[in-house]
């Protein structure tokens, strides 16, 4: 009876492994799209950096509003209905944007909102129900989910620079990955893992507690701040890098967008080859070598004379940005009793990193030049050195879940 209930169950998981890592890829098209015409979305709406600052402002603060409820979102109906029900919401914030950039600006912001605030839902959705597929098979496996996000910002950025040559219209490129995301990402997630059945009726009464333990616990909060870090680093290159490589070396919008995907080709390659690091020097020294190579990618991308330099840092720059955000959720999943709440709490702090990035960056900008003003990140790379400690003690969890494994199994 074993081997006739293993085979079914390792399908199961195989298939839930396949599908996240879909869903991971198909968030990451979402936002890399439209972050890949940014250069023409500027020029359109006559935006300088501060401007352009308060436009993925706009968005991040969808994002932050999204976190406090997504938690108890996703608990009360479950990832996999709960990335169904967002995905349509980010199709329309695409729409939006689509619409807005042709029809009537106001719209576009208004669509950025929504896309920030469903993006917020969709992150702890999806990364809840990574860490459940980590806790089923004991390894690490959120690196490369995230991975998965890398690959789909790749395609995203490719895409744009494609688009972009083939001056193809803004409206028309958006709108069309808008209805692609709609319909798929509900056809990938039926194969999540099956929602574990409910606990017992008081299991409502004593969802605010874990809640609140996780924001009381300093391990979490130190893992919180680790991600807010990593996320400054990957939101900012994320959104700057295509702007400072025009404004700095003054090329064309198409090489701009191919510096954007030369980082985000570094940030999938770090992310596949993380469980390879961590497995050699453990967490926290992964975080120690990331952030390392982070604040050299940053200084080199902003104070490099040449255009083959900036790529350089770009692409260190991403290779560092890599590993910090996944990790920070890993080590906080290890206790599978509290892995929902300290997740949530970890991506609401860490969150914050793209909240805070884009308005800073854009004021310093005002004053020193887009590229100096990207400096703030090498110094926020610190953070990390002194808090990576907090990502230690997983051995230990994840002996503990085997344990944990066939209850989720049997369900």
């Amino acid at each position: 009876m074993n081997t006739r209930t293993a085979s079914p169950c390792a399908r199961e998981t195989t298939n839930a492994v396949r599908s996240t890592h879909l869903v991971f890829a198909l968030l990451g098209l979402a936002g890399a799209t439209w972050v890949s015409r940014l250069p023409q979305i500027q020029e359109r709406m006559n935006l300088d950096a501060a401007s352009v600052g308060l436009l993925l402002l706009l968005l991040a603060v969808g994002g932050l509003v999204a976190l406090p409820l997504a938690g108890p979102f996703v608990a009360r109906i479950g990832p996999r209905r709960a990335v169904t029900a967002v995905a349509v919401a980010v199709g329309a914030g695409l729409g939006a944007v689509a619409s807005g950039f042709a029809l009537w600006p106001p719209l576009l912001l208004a669509g950025l909102f929504v896309l920030g605030t469903a993006t917020g839902f969709w992150d702890v959705a999806v990364s809840v129900h990574a860490a459940a597929l980590e806790r089923r098979l004991g390894r690490a496996l959120m690196p490369r989910f995230f991975a998965g996000f890398s690959v789909g910002t790749v395609a995203g950025a490719c895409l744009g620079a494609l688009m972009t040559m083939l001056s193809v219209p803004v409206s028309l490129h958006i709108g069309a990955v808008a209805l692609l995301v709609a319909p798929v990402t509900p056809a990938a997630v039926r194969h999540f893992l099956p929602r574990p059945a409910p606990t017992a009726p008081s299991s409502r009464g004593k969802a605010r507690g874990p809640g609140a333990h996780a924001w009381r616990h300093p391990g979490t909060v130190r893992l919180g701040l680790v991600a807010l870090a990593f996320a400054l680093a990957e939101g900012a290159g994320s959104n700057w890098i295509s702007l400072a490589v025009i404004d700095r070396h003054h090329t064309t919008a198409a090489v701009g967008t191919l510096a954007y995907a030369a980082f985000l080709t570094a940030v999938t390659l770090g992310r596949w080859l993380g469980p390879l690091i961590v497995d050699r020097v453990g967490r926290p020294g992964a975080l120690r070598s990331a952030a390392c190579a982070a604040c050299l990618g940053v200084t080199l991308f902003a104070a490099g004379p040449r255009l083959w330099t900036g790529f350089a840092g770009a692409l260190l720059w991403g290779a560092g940005a890599a590993l910090g955000f996944p990790l920070s959720l890993s080590a906080g999943s290890d206790d599978p009793a509290h892995a929902a709440a300290r997740v949530g709490v970890i991506t609401s702090i860490g969150y914050a990193g793209f909240v805070c990035g884009p308005p800073l960056i854009g004021a310093l900008a005002d004053r020193t030049g887009l590229a100096p003003a990207l400096l703030v990140i090498a110094a926020v790379m610190a953070t990390p050195l002194v808090l990576a400690g907090a990502a230690r003690a997983a051995p230990r969890a994840t002996r503990g879940e085997t344990a944990d494994t066939p209850a989720a199994t049997t369900t």
